[in-house]
């Protein structure tokens, strides 16, 4: 099984067809036929299915997939041995959420990629948690960040890295003294929220379904920024970490209190127990460690 047609079968998976394949790896398309023939051949199924103009893996492409790229990833941490003693090389793919990549990760990127930068970091989105540890399984993800309730899973590390209380806010016009009766508030109002599988919209969701609370109107968006400034033009309510509001509540630009129901949630790293550490994998986990315990100290 040679490591060409893997990386070939990838790539197709990736790209989605023979043609973007054969393009991004620079073969004839020919090639890139004859590399999926020989894997079908020792795998004894066919990888890939055609429906119209659309490639999909068919069930036995699916089950191969992660052995595919964990054979790939032990080829590229073979070739780093020696550099890996030396000065930090290769590639590491990160994922997280909005929340964590506008507030949390840029200044680690930002000192990261100062330090090291013949590693490539690679930064993905993370909509759901179970995508997300299920691309960390796989092998798609090296590393993934989330934003959640304290959680293990038997085949991943998992480490907590510190608290993150959640506010619930308002517009600049509407003082303190109102929160006192905030269910009765919130049946009055217009409630913005973050896109459905986000850990902090499920536990309002819940608080709010428990007292049997409807918002006078719900609107769900997109982005975190897109809600503050609509919170802070007088649109409605919102939940947010409050990581992501404390400037706009200093300042004044909004109203806000913690809410704090009992559930806590953490900013979490996550990776895959057999994983291979390289020294640019260790740097970058030894950097997110330095930067989680000022992140502790600047909490409510």
């Amino acid at each position: 099984m040679e490591l060409r047609h893997l990386a070939t079968f990838k790539a197709i998976a990736d790209l989605g067809g023979f043609t973007k394949a054969a393009e991004h790896l620079g073969y004839a398309q020919s090639t890139v036929t004859t590399h999926v023939q020989a894997l079908e051949g020792e795998v004894g199924a066919p990888l890939f299915d055609r429906l119209g103009k659309k490639i999909f893996l068919t069930q036995t492409g699916e089950q191969f997939m992660p052995f595919a790229i964990e054979m790939l990833h032990l080829y590229a941490n073979a070739k780093n041995i020696y550099t890996d003693s030396h000065i930090p090389t290769g590639t590491i793919t990160i994922a997280a959420p909005e929340s964590l990549t506008v507030y949390r990760l840029p200044p680690i990127l930002k000192e990261y990629t100062y330090l090291y930068p013949q590693v490539q970091l690679i930064l993905k989105p993370s909509y759901s948690n179970a995508e997300a540890l299920r691309l960390l399984r796989t092998g798609e993800h090296d590393l993934v960040f989330l934003l959640d309730k304290e959680f293990s899973e038997p085949d991943l590390y998992v480490e907590k890295l510190v608290h993150e209380p959640l506010t619930l806010i308002a517009p600049p016009h509407l003082h303190n003294n109102l929160w006192s009766s905030l269910l009765e508030v919130i049946t009055h109002s217009t409630f913005l929220s973050t896109q459905q599988g986000c850990s902090y919209r499920k536990l309002f969701d819940s608080y709010l379904q428990a007292h049997d609370v409807v918002p006078k109107a719900s609107l769900e968006f997109w982005s975190i920024e897109a809600i503050k400034q609509s919170v802070m033009c007088g649109l409605g309510l919102s939940i947010l970490p409050y990581f992501s509001t404390a400037m706009e509540m200093k300042e004044k630009k909004m109203a806000g209190i913690v809410w704090d129901n009992g559930n806590s949630l953490y900013t979490q790293l996550a990776f895959h127990n057999n994983k291979w550490q390289s020294v640019a994998f260790k740097m970058f986990l030894r950097l997110v460690r330095k930067h989680s315990a000022v992140w502790e100290k600047q909490q409510i």
